[in-house]
């Protein structure tokens, strides 16, 4: 049996010589490779899609959650009694084998194809029939025994088998980009409190800002990601919504009125997650807003991981001429020409995930805004968008945490220095000396690299019992937000301005 390893060999495969099969369909015949399970409707697409290297193999969860959808609707079809109990277990038989991974190579078409999913739909219909045949000892085409629009397309129409399998594989690749996200959450919340006493000098505009803890930072990064989790997983109900039942455009046509429910319920049981059919099978075939909401939520959490990603850059910079506050794990040669150079290769790549997310989106977006009337011509596009973001972000979050994040070090003696010296703690000592005090302070300190400790002893304005506790590091990072140990300046009250 002849696998491929895309549509281009899938193309070349049946240009080739070697045995073949007739079969026909409204618009003539066609040879088809004997030994293939996909039929004439996949060989069409072969030829007229020559666009994407990639099949819809590479796809697995796509793969898997449209064989879930024709396995329910085989259930579903029993249950009604509009397809004979022997074909649709057949069926039913033919699933699981593919569910557990058999035949995935025979999924051949680009995944991006005229038709609205039609293609897709239609390979899924001939290999399924096929593998029945094969099952039940018969050739390859004989679909006179089991037929892959009559029977296995039974009830159905690829206007609502593919929307409801695309969403369907977004939910399993949600899940699994959860689980990844999950285990980089709490990578980065381990490292705050690796880090949690470990004072460094905050930042704002690039500039000097006042103290703080890198455990504070790097437990920011973790909830920061951990809102993004809770965002992700409040998109997934949404996409439990499914349109089966519609068929062409969402009257029902061809579909006994017990279809629909028959179907949802089958299709719950299979999949382990929670369906429910739409309210309105015409308004849900053809809007395709929860892509757009799925892409922009997704959008969101490749933005604010993309921005962690430069900020562990911009505190790993140098390691001399840089902020070198902590240290990346290095993990190749960064450089062909300068002996010794270690780059950031981690997060760089992770950045360059999100800039294709970002991208991804405005896809997605525009090709949900091209739909018209009773159906979205371009689910194909947003099906390829979004599920290769998920697959993109899951690996980069998984290459993130275990090849960086769970090696990142602390630079203790650069950070130390940083903030022994930075004129930022000046800021904690405004309440007892006041500002235009606390600003020329800040101005000596700078013009002559004193430290703020030793101005402030000088000039008598605090005692040193007062500065040690004032700018200690728990204070500083507001850890411990007041001493309790100094007394405040009161103001003195002022009357009424005449």
């Amino acid at each position: 049996m002849q696998g491929t390893n895309g549509p281009e060999q899938a193309t070349s495969i049946l240009k080739g010589e070697g045995p073949t099969r007739t079969e026909s369909d409204s618009l003539g015949s066609m040879e088809i490779p004997a030994d293939v399970y996909w039929g004439i409707h996949t060989g069409r697409a072969l030829l007229n899609f020559p666009i994407s290297r990639r099949a819809i193999w590479n796809y697995p969860g796509l793969v898997r959650a449209l064989v879930r959808v024709k396995q329910a609707s085989a259930r579903a079809n029993k249950e009604i009694g509009v397809l004979e109990a022997a074909k649709a277990d057949l069926i039913d038989a033919v699933c699981e084998r593919i569910i557990a991974g058999e035949f995935h190579d025979q999924f051949v078409v680009g995944v991006i194809q005229g038709g609205a999913g039609t293609s897709t739909n239609m390979n899924t219909n001939e290999v399924i029939a096929n593998v029945g045949l094969e099952m039940l000892g018969k050739p390859l085409g004989a679909y006179g025994f089991l037929h892959p629009i009559d029977d296995v397309n039974r009830s159905q129409s690829t206007n609502d088998v593919y929307p409801t399998a695309i969403k369907l594989a977004m939910v399993f690749g949600i899940q699994k980009l959860l689980d990844e996200h999950a285990l980089l959450t709490e990578a980065f919340a381990a490292k705050g409190r690796e880090f949690a006493h470990v004072l460094k000098v905050g930042r704002t505009q690039l500039q000097d800002a006042v103290p703080m803890t890198l455990g504070q930072e790097f437990t920011g990064f973790a909830h920061t990601l951990q809102e993004d989790f809770d965002r992700l997983s409040e998109v997934v109900p949404w996409l439990n919504e499914i349109n089966m039942g519609a068929t062409a455009i969402g009257t029902g046509i061809t579909a006994d009125p017990r279809y629909a429910e028959a179907v949802r319920r089958h299709l719950e049981e299979v999949t382990g997650i929670p369906q429910e059919t739409a309210p309105d099978l015409i308004e849900a075939t053809s809007d395709a807003g929860i892509f757009m909401t799925v892409s922009g939520t997704l959008k969101r959490a490749a933005v604010k991981l993309s921005k962690i990603c430069n900020d562990l850059r911009l505190l790993s910079s140098g390691p001399q001429a840089g902020l070198g506050e902590i240290f990346l794990p290095a993990r190749q040669a960064g450089s062909s020409i300068m002996p010794g150079k270690v780059n950031p290769v981690i997060p760089e790549v992770v950045n360059q995930v999100a800039f294709s997310v970002i991208g991804a989106d405005a896809t997605v977006t525009a090709a949900a805004e091209a739909g018209q009337l009773q159906l979205n011509a371009f689910e194909p596009v947003i099906a390829h968008s979004i599920l290769q973001s998920l697959i993109w972000m899951t690996n980069a979050c998984k290459t993130l945490r275990v090849n960086c994040v769970d090696g990142i070090e602390a630079n203790h003696d650069r950070l130390a220095m940083q903030v022994g010296s930075s004129v930022g703690v000046v800021t904690a000592l405004t309440p007892y000396i006041g500002y235009s005090a606390a600003a020329t302070l800040a101005h000596t300190a700078l013009t002559t690299h004193a430290s703020i400790a030793e101005l402030v002893l000088e000039q008598g304005l605090m005692t040193a019992d007062e500065v040690q506790k004032v700018l200690s590091p728990e204070r500083l990072s507001g850890l411990v937000p007041a001493t309790g140990v100094i007394t405040l300046p009161t103001a003195v009250p002022t009357g009424p301005a005449g």
